[in-house]
């Protein structure tokens, strides 16, 4: 079973050393990833701004991995100040509405100061057979 990496061109996966996804098999994890537009290296001021990007490039990861939103059965929020959840759920309760993966908020501290979320994500592609 072949393993694929994916990669958004972040400077922080070379940086750091990781893969905005890992591909194995019928299973996609996803790195957390926070509210940077990659193409302009940019980052929204408000929280729901911010999940509406990650919801823009986790779309295209898993698109790129051959998965869909669809797909995720795991997802875990990470917020840097329990303030904003309700922006968080709000974008969530929308992407999720039909999903409903299983899910896990955190607050905690993120790595810089405008980072306000971060979420990080699994998915297992439909009609797979896993008993």
């Amino acid at each position: 079973m072949a393993r694929r990496l994916i990669s958004t061109g972040s400077p922080f996966e070379k940086a750091a050393g990781y893969s905005r996804a890992v591909v194995q098999g019928d299973w996609c994890f996803v790195s957390g990833t926070t509210g940077y537009d990659y193409a302009t290296m940019t980052m929204p001021e408000t929280a729901e701004a911010q999940a509406r990007n990650i919801f823009a490039t986790l779309a295209g990861v898993l698109t790129q991995a051959g998965f869909a939103l669809a797909d995720i059965v795991r997802a875990t929020y990470v917020v840097t100040d329990v303030a904003y959840k309700d922006d968080v759920f709000k974008v969530t309760g929308e992407v999720f509405a039909d999903i409903r993966p299983a899910a896990t908020m955190i607050v905690a501290g993120l790595i810089r100061p405008e980072m306000k979320v971060e979420i990080e994500v699994t998915a297992l592609r439909r009609g797979a057979g896993v008993v």
